[in-house]
């Protein structure tokens, strides 16, 4: 998968939309609710790269392993890599 960077509020919720999640680990049928869940209700960066054959695209496998999520001061990052489980980290600096 070609590594992909996004700016744009909207266009991020469109695309985490349609990013799912199997396999070992973190599992979601919705990335943008756990983005939501997570504190971020408006994206402001998304970068993905990587390529996991547990992840789908608007259904299609493979999607991206890897998501880093900002909004502001909050980062939401999914990591996930064939054969390994996937997991998830929050971090919000002062």
């Amino acid at each position: 998968m070609q590594p992909i960077e996004i700016n744009d509020p909207t266009k991020i919720e469109q695309f985490l939309s349609k990013i799912a999640l199997a396999g070992k680990g973190f599992t979601t049928e919705c990335l943008l609710m756990d983005a939501y869940d997570a504190g971020l209700d408006y994206p402001d960066y998304l970068k993905a790269e990587g390529e996991d054959p547990d992840a789908s695209y608007e259904g299609k496998s493979p999607a991206w392993a890897k998501y880093h999520m900002r909004q502001g001061k909050r980062v939401f990052m999914v990591y996930g890599d064939k054969g390994k489980d996937r997991r998830t980290h929050f971090s919000e600096t002062p």
